[in-house]
């Protein structure tokens, strides 16, 4: 049964920009999200507790809730059946598990242990792929209700943690704690290979890839791979004819952000990129590469029919044409231009 939350009553503001990117994003409101679920672990116990000390009569829990505070790894449900209801030291030590990091309850899957039954419950759903809690803005669907609650806050703006140092505003605690490292220069996540480091972990992982080739991403339209979900959602944008982002000026449109940026400097005339030999500017870096080539005489793109050298890959693509006999357009190829 999959459970909605109502969010009718919150105000929706434009949706934050993801401070990190998707692949991390589920480990980030995990993480959360288990911080609230042993919070509220931890408040049952504390409020049972205290319900015993003012009333001689004890709160009775949830089935759910005997089951998770009574059933440990290796014991069997019959060898606390007869006490309904822990003693208050039993409920005080378990609540100690927490502070202690003793984690009785394991997974059959993985063997990763909690300290609570109701956390090894939510980590079940890792396996099972079961996600009970769907948003009703997008369509979302979460494990646990608590990671549901930390998705809202994308919808509705809200932005509850800040950093101290510039004022910036996150909806959840983890990017905080990522953005904080900007200004500490803090990098914790250091590559065995290369030695490079890193301030998030999944940096590390995308970075481990290009040591390993590892390309886990594939298109489904031609089956090229990539190393990382972004790369792959630029590309589709071939197959799709997707262009999100235009010119105000002209209104030309492009796939990538990159190719506005660099298509806005024809409008501005600005050429950021200088020639150290003769001093040529010009808008593009690629364009100032392709420049350099002049100056040293690298010819790196070759016909595969005839061996001929070419310093620029459009030269050999016009060069092709001859051995194909396919019409030839009026520009010029001739490798003394620059």
């Amino acid at each position: 049964m999959r459970l909605h939350v109502d969010i009718s009553n919150r105000g929706f503001g434009d949706p934050e920009p993801p401070q990190i990117n998707e692949e991390q994003e589920e480990l980030c409101t995990s993480q959360q999200g288990k911080q609230i679920v042993l919070k509220q672990v931890a408040d049952t116990f504390l409020l049972t507790s205290t319900d015993k000390d003012s009333d001689q009569s004890e709160v009775k829990p949830n089935s759910d809730q005997l089951i998770s505070d009574s059933l440990a790894v290796g014991q069997s449900p019959h060898q606390e059946g007869s006490q309904h209801v822990d003693s208050e030291s039993t409920r005080n030590a378990k609540h100690q598990h927490i502070h202690k990091g003793v984690k009785t309850y394991a997974c059959n899957a993985c063997g990763k242990s909690f300290s609570f039954q109701s956390v090894l419950k939510v980590h079940m759903r890792t396996h099972t792929d079961e996600r009970p809690y769907s948003c009703e803005r997008c369509g979302k669907i979460f494990s646990d209700h608590s990671t549901l609650c930390v998705h809202i806050g994308i919808h509705t703006g809200e932005r509850p943690y800040s950093c101290e140092t510039c004022g910036k505003c996150f909806s959840k605690s983890c990017h905080l704690t990522t953005h904080r490292r900007i200004h500490t220069d803090e990098r914790l996540y250091s590559c065995e290979t290369c030695g490079k480091s890193f301030r998030q972990r999944n940096n590390l992982t995308v970075h481990m890839r290009s040591h390993t080739g590892e390309r886990p991403y594939s298109c489904e339209r031609c089956g090229k791979n990539f190393s990382q979900l972004g790369p792959l959602h630029v590309h589709m944008r071939i197959h799709t004819g997707e262009r999100p982002y235009s010119c105000e000026r002209c209104e030309k449109s492009f796939s990538k952000s990159s190719n506005l940026t660099v298509h806005i400097r024809t409008h501005t005339g600005e050429k950021l990129y200088f020639c150290e030999t003769c001093g040529k500017s010009f808008s593009h870096s690629s364009h100032l590469t392709a420049h350099m080539r002049t100056h040293t005489g690298e010819r790196p793109y070759s016909c595969e029919r005839c061996g001929k050298y070419f310093s620029k890959s459009s030269y050999l693509t016009a060069h092709m044409r001859t051995h194909t006999g396919e019409k030839l357009l009026s520009w010029n190829i001739s490798e003394n231009k620059p």
